[in-house]
């Protein structure tokens, strides 16, 4: 069954056959969203065809994505998405919640959300028959394509800002891609990348540029709805309540990306409620919670400055259909500050789970929206973190107290003590 049956630009709406565009709209560069055969898909399959399968990671949701098998048994890249979801009770009750979880992306193969989006562009690269995949990172969305590119003897090519965390860097090279470190911002390596990609035939992995970043990413929607389902049954209140997701933002690809999920299953009336998203950006980088707060989707561009790298974008390549997807499930945006994000980093610490900045920044969110009561007791409340603290260790060490240095004596750990 060919499913993918072409692409419709979010700022105009023409439509593309599959072969007519690959990245952006020519008459208006719009994002694309690609478009599903979901009248066939709804005669074709139900939801348990989905939940019964065996396959835990994002493949299980292959009927879903523009994408065929892709093969590689056996790799890393077969195991991306499953994440699972954890509660919070320790950080629930002083926040006065009821109900809270945290699904946890750092348990992907190369540690990020970002696996989704690259597991799927490395599909959709040997389909078209790509030599070379090439994409502008700080870090994390490059680790991924490295890593899954590896997987399957894929070539890759990463531009990275200079002044990139040491591990994700480490990560680039270990993982056997062609590393290049601009010294500038994450925008000018977005804009060299698109220009080298035109320059040698490369095919572009870009996160708000590429349509199939947000197919890789709209899987967690998936599994949130396939989790809320089961924890919901249960529970009849819950069954009643509607779910609110807390999601940082940066370019705007993952929150657009989670909604195009949510929206494919509402498509195919397999979802009767649509959880509302909440943005969480750092004040340093916030030019869709700007646009947002004014109430349009021009998006304006900011000097980006915060200690969340994964976040820190001058121009949001994906901001339009950001700001619709907390529109459009009446969410909201929030703006964090650094010294927020450093608190949330320790507060998940202390509940077992090992932020990156970026991840962190969603708890501030949520945190910060308890405060403006932006969300109930009673609100069942989700929230996602992005990456492992290990991609940035020299962050998470601002977030604690030193350790203490001590003789190695029974003496000095009474006195410690």
């Amino acid at each position: 069954m060919d499913k993918f049956i072409g692409y419709r630009c979010s700022i105009c709406n023409a439509e593309y056959l599959p072969r007519q565009v690959t990245y952006t709209c020519p008459q208006d560069g719009g994002n694309l969203d690609v478009v599903l055969d979901y009248e066939t898909l709804r005669q074709k399959y139900q939801p348990e065809d989905l939940s019964s399968r065996h396959d835990s990671s994002l493949w299980r949701y292959l009927p879903l994505l523009p994408v065929g098998d892709p093969g590689g048994e056996g790799t890393p890249l077969r195991v991306v998405g499953g994440t699972p979801v954890f509660g919070l009770p320790h950080l629930a009750e002083p926040l006065g919640l009821g109900h809270l979880w945290l699904k946890d992306e750092s348990r992907n193969p190369t540690a990020s959300f970002k696996d989704r989006a690259s597991a799927v562009v490395v599909a959709r690269a040997g389909e078209v028959g790509a030599q070379v995949i090439v994409t502008a990172s700080t870090g994390n969305a490059g680790a991924a394509l490295a890593g899954m590119a590896a997987a399957v003897g894929q070539r890759a090519v990463i531009f990275a800002p200079r002044l990139a965390p040491p591990a994700k860097v480490a990560q680039l090279l270990v993982f056997g891609a062609k590393v290049i470190l601009v010294d500038g911002t994450y925008d000018d390596a977005f804009d060299l990348t698109v220009r080298a990609a035109d320059e040698f035939g490369w095919y572009c992995r870009n996160t708000g540029y590429n349509p199939f970043t947000a197919e890789g990413k709209k899987t967690a929607a998936f599994e949130i709805w396939g989790w809320w389902a089961r924890a919901s049954q249960s529970d009849e209140n819950l069954h009643r309540a509607r779910l609110t997701v807390f999601v940082p933002v940066g370019d705007g690809n993952i929150i657009s990306g989670i909604h195009k999920g949510f929206k494919d299953l509402q498509t195919l009336g397999w979802q009767e409620q649509m959880p509302r998203l909440i943005g969480v950006q750092a004040e340093g980088s916030a030019a869709i919670a700007n646009a947002f707060q004014a109430g349009n989707e021009q998006i304006v561009p900011v000097s980006a400055a915060t200690i969340a790298d994964s976040i820190s974008v001058d121009l949001p390549r994906d901001g339009v259909r950001a700001v619709r997807a907390s529109r459009e499930t009446g969410g909201t945006y929030i703006k964090v500050s650094d010294t927020d994000i450093l608190a949330a980093i320790a507060e998940l610490g202390r509940a077992g789970i090992f932020a990156e900045p970026a991840g962190a920044a969603a708890y501030a969110g949520l945190v910060q929206a308890v405060e403006q009561r932006l969300v109930a007791p009673g609100d069942p409340v989700l929230v996602l973190n992005t990456g492992s603290g290990l991609k940035d260790v020299k962050a998470a060490m601002q977030a604690v107290p030193e350790a203490p240095v001590i003789e190695p004596t029974l003496e000095a750990v009474k006195k410690i003590l």
